[in-house]
């Protein structure tokens, strides 16, 4: 099987059920935006394959959970409407990342001011990804008839890469840079 079908060669793309859109459809918009982010994870899991730190396997076993959710994301913002999904996004699915945030900020020192994203480069990463993931939520909310879920999951998966960009800084001793006013 060749990698390239030369069907989008002059700007469409096919849907699930090989509908074709456009490259700038909405549609696209919001499911390559949670393609990108999804990469982002990868990279950021990348870094921390070879490390040692507390609670690797568990953190690292969520990550590629959240990754195989975000492509099934990608895959219902994919599908035209009126046409069955593959891999619906659940309740439970957002009640997991729920869990899972408040599990790792019981371990985080408790936020008194704004931080800067940074640190180290997994966190850097996850601090990336969470906002690559609320501009997925806003192409999602700019769809019709999304599936609530949907849009419940990338609000609340960006809250859990913000905690997991602390929880990776945290466990690798790199301290957050605080947000301060300047004065004139």
């Amino acid at each position: 099987m060749k990698i390239y079908t030369r069907s989008g060669d002059k700007g469409t793309t096919s849907l699930v059920y090989g509908v074709r859109v456009a490259k700038n459809d909405p549609k696209v918009e919001a499911y390559g935006t949670c393609d990108e982010a999804n990469s982002l994870i990868g990279l950021s899991a990348s870094f921390l394959r070879d490390a040692s730190f507390p609670e690797k396997e568990k953190f690292l076993a969520e990550i590629r959970q959240i990754q195989t959710k975000l492509f099934h994301v990608g895959s219902e913002l994919s599908t035209p409407e009126g046409k069955k999904v593959h891999w619906p996004i659940q309740k439970e699915d957002v009640e997991n990342l729920e869990k899972w945030i408040d599990e790792w900020d019981k371990k985080l020192a408790p936020l008194t001011n704004f931080i800067l994203p940074g640190g180290h480069p997994a966190g850097a990463a996850l601090h990336a990804a969470r906002t690559i993931v609320r501009r997925a939520e806003r192409c999602a909310v700019a769809l019709e008839n999304v599936n609530p879920q949907v849009l419940a999951y990338l609000n609340r998966l960006s809250d859990y890469l913000f905690v997991a960009a602390r929880f990776v800084n945290q466990a690798f001793g790199v301290k957050e840079d605080v947000l301060h006013s300047e004065s004139s």
